[in-house]
């Protein structure tokens, strides 16, 4: 057992109770929608994305989905992260390709629940003609430890280019799916611990009593090279409207990155972003078997969970 020498008590990288927890698509929002088509112009111009990028419901079933979404969570996070990088500074390659295999039947869950978001860039140039042929590509050799950064992200040839996943409160992925991923990423399940013990609310006022009522985030990742488009942020706009319109009452999610709290803390009106709990990696203790430790101590930043109101 472990003590958080802070609001609350965890258990250390154990699986919190909340650890696992949809938006309505525009009605002509197919996987792959027509090009130029009204129904997506009306959503570039709602979310302010340019209009070379498109968001599409992100489908197991489609070929590269899966693929290409957990390629995107691993590079980002492994490379990328304000958080992860600094946690895990060694053979980050190696480490890559354990993340990528240990997270795809986690996002075949998450995509299958029809509430997974990517945004398309509908410009993209294809670096070979093999990934123009099929509509995109990953080219990541596990043989090869030496691989770069910048090398693994030349290798991701496809479109698909920002991800959100997502799924209903009420219908609750499986656990058991990231037990893989938390073993590349040990910390992921002492983060979501942590939040978990700083949430002081009552369950009764914002958990989903039936489907459609609240939607859990559970990834946000954009690629490297997409970076200042701002898409993390038409894309969560997006969703909160969508969602509003479907019904839903709310959004939760847990961040590991400035940007992306500051999007969910402030969204549009007459939405309210309200942060439920946070930490500091700088500052945050815990105590096991009698002795304290700063797991996040090497990075420096803020941890936080959000709940966004969609309607009272």
């Amino acid at each position: 057992m472990m003590r958080c020498l802070g609001p609350g008590s965890i258990k250390a990288r154990s699986y919190p109770r909340d650890f696992c927890h949809g938006v309505q698509l525009l009605s002509c929002l197919s996987p792959r929608p027509a090009s130029g088509s009204n129904c997506i112009q009306q959503m570039t111009t709602a979310t302010k994305l340019s209009p070379r990028f498109e968001i599409r419901r992100l489908d197991p079933k489609q070929p590269g989905h899966v693929e290409w979404t957990a390629a995107i969570i691993t590079h980002s996070n492994v490379f990328l992260s304000p958080l992860w990088p600094f946690l895990y500074p060694e053979n980050k390659t190696s480490r890559a390709y354990t993340t990528f295999k240990g997270c795809k039947d986690m996002v075949t869950a998450s995509l299958s629940t029809g509430l997974s978001l990517g945004v398309f860039d509908t410009q993209y140039k294809f670096k070979r003609p093999e990934s123009a042929a099929t509509g995109g590509r990953l080219y990541w050799d596990e043989s090869n430890l030496e691989a770069t950064a910048d090398e693994l992200l030349e290798q991701m040839d496809f479109p698909l280019v920002s991800i959100a996943q997502a799924y209903d409160g009420a219908m609750p992925i499986d656990r058991a799916l990231y037990a893989p991923l938390i073993a590349a990423l040990p910390a992921f399940a002492t983060m979501y611990g942590a939040l978990e013990a700083l949430d002081k609310r009552d369950p009764d006022s914002w958990k989903p009593k039936a489907a459609g009522e609240v939607i859990m985030r559970s990834g946000t990742a954009t690629r490297g090279d997409y970076e200042g488009f701002k898409l993390a942020k038409g894309m969560a706009h997006y969703m909160m409207r969508d969602a509003a319109e479907k019904g839903f009452r709310g959004i939760q999610i847990e961040t590991a990155h400035p940007a992306v709290d500051k999007i969910w803390v402030n969204p549009p009106a007459p939405f309210k972003g309200e942060r439920i709990g946070a930490f500091h990696t700088k500052t945050y203790e815990l105590e096991e078997d009698g002795k304290t430790a700063k797991p996040f101590e090497a990075a420096d930043l803020r941890c936080t969970k959000v709940y966004v109101t969609l309607k009272a």
